[in-house]
């Protein structure tokens, strides 16, 4: 089965064909750097993360793009208010950006440019635009001109003469058209300027990924992605601005990912639920919030709840507890020097099927429950300690697949006791349980039940499951863990 990917520009699923064949040339709109990136970022990077990965996977070489935005109005407003530069402010959120997703376990993109650092290229491209006609100067403003490009509207699927300015538009008198966007800005008393042809001034937030993305990918290109929020006007306007240059398609396929709402509310500033990923993680472990993004196609819009989240941590407990079960019987498992499997074959279809973590994650837990099964039978006979060398090949080949997966999805990356001892860790601190005080009830319930004082013994327990304390009594002793 060949990848097929849903393209935006056309509405629907197409093969996939590189411009130049083993490669693939992405671009992929980054944060505008003013704050701390929320749960809605990590959906889109996460998403673009695991397409970049899957892509190398299957053989091709990816150029992967992924800009800052540093110079806007959001961030000298936040300088303003903080009374720092500017400048500042954009480096202490793309430190913050790196760290959220280092811990997120987010691949680096080949390239990650900064606008700042692209001015000349801007002015350069600005220039082409007024000389083919297509922008304006008004004062120190240089707009461009929307009716110059014919098919304006091509991505989202808007006309102009059915749109309604006033909605997502600056309405400003001095532009010919209502929709006409700012390429260049006049500098004002304060902000970060450069000098320019029209004066003193800094770039407008589309003509960035233009001008960087054909610097870096030339003036066609084959994936552009980024959030459902910025197919207009962001894509759209880039696409004007681009094809009004070069003349030809500016991208080949464009893929963009759903919304991530929070208790079946979209996530807004003026609702006040905005979750950042440096709060999320306090309270889950990376890979859970991995899990959770993946678990949904990524164009369909996500719920963030705290029942979906804890739903995702006991599923991923149950892959982790499998890899223990496995390491137990039969020892650890690489995926090196091992040919791929079944499971593999099935998750490779899954997404080549428009990328569908989804229905790739559900081949995990498939392969997870029939090998589970498989042990079950065996262990039933008596003969746990006797596994066949078919069995534990296939068991192995099985596993190995799940961690190729893993791989790709950003997960599953971790010993299952290093997993365990973070989880537990993350609910002592959640909860303010002490362990040593949770150790020594323990011990006293050992001692009950050795002189059989079941009442007391089970008053402890007691005790302990209302502090979310969960034992285990196993052969070799009792073990505890934090029910999260």
């Amino acid at each position: 089965m060949s990848l097929r990917v849903f393209n935006t520009l056309n509405r629907k699923k197409e093969v996939f064909k590189p411009l130049d064949r083993g490669k693939v040339r992405m671009y992929v709109c980054g944060p505008t750097v003013y704050d701390s990136c929320h749960i809605g970022h990590a959906r889109s990077v996460i998403v673009f993360d695991v397409i970049a990965r899957y892509l190398k996977e299957i053989g091709y070489k990816v150029i992967y793009v992924r800009n800052f935005t540093d110079v806007d109005d959001k961030i000298i407003d936040k300088a303003n208010q903080l009374g720092i530069d500017s400048t500042a402010v954009a480096e202490r959120f793309i430190k913050e950006f790196y760290d959220d997703m280092d811990a997120l376990n987010v691949e680096r993109a080949t390239i990650e440019p900064k606008a700042t650092d692209h001015i000349t290229q801007i002015i350069q491209f600005i220039e082409k635009l007024i000389e083919g006609g297509f922008a304006y100067r008004v004062e120190g403003d240089v707009y461009f001109s929307v009716e110059k490009f014919e098919e304006y509207g091509k991505l989202s699927g808007r006309k102009l003469d059915e749109m309604e300015a006033g909605a997502r538009i600056d309405i400003d008198e001095r532009k010919s058209n209502p929709f006409d966007f700012v390429l260049w800005k006049s500098a004002k008393p304060g902000e970060p300027h450069w000098e320019s042809p029209w004066g003193m001034g800094r770039p407008g937030w589309h003509i960035e990924c233009s001008a960087m993305s054909s610097e870096y990918l030339g003036a066609t290109f084959d994936i552009h992605g980024g959030g459902k929020d910025l197919c207009f006007p962001h894509h759209e306007n880039e696409i004007a601005q681009s094809e009004s240059i070069s003349g030809k398609p500016f991208v080949k396929y464009w893929i963009h990912n759903g919304f991530v709402n929070i208790n079946q509310e979209k996530m807004s500033k003026s609702l006040g639920n905005f979750l950042m990923i440096k709060d999320i993680l306090k309270t889950y472990h990376p890979e859970v919030v991995r899990l959770f993004l993946l678990s949904n196609h990524y164009r369909s819009h996500v719920d963030f709840t705290e029942k979906a989240m804890d739903e995702s941590r006991k599923r991923l407990d149950k892959i982790y507890a499998f890899f223990a079960r496995v390491e137990e019987k039969i020892g650890s498992v690489s995926d090196r020097n091992i040919e791929p499997g079944d499971c593999w074959q099935q998750f490779c279809e899954a997404m080549d099927d428009d990328f569908n973590s989804a229905l790739g994650i559900g081949v995990i837990f498939d392969t997870v429950r029939t090998v589970n099964r498989m042990l079950d039978q065996y262990e039933n006979r008596g003969s746990e300690q006797l596994y066949s060398y078919q069995l534990k090949k296939t068991i192995q080949d099985a596993l190995a697949d799940i961690r190729r997966t893993g791989n790709i999805l950003g997960i599953l990356l971790e010993k299952p006791t290093v997993y365990f001892d973070k989880q537990q860790t993350q609910g002592l601190e959640q909860k303010s349980v002490d362990p040593t005080m949770i150790a020594k009830m323990v011990e006293e319930r050992n001692a009950a039940r050795k002189a059989k004082n079941w009442k007391k013994a089970d008053q402890i327990r007691d005790q302990l499951a209302d502090m979310d304390v969960i034992l285990e009594d196993r052969p070799d002793g009792t073990v505890w863990k934090i029910n999260n």
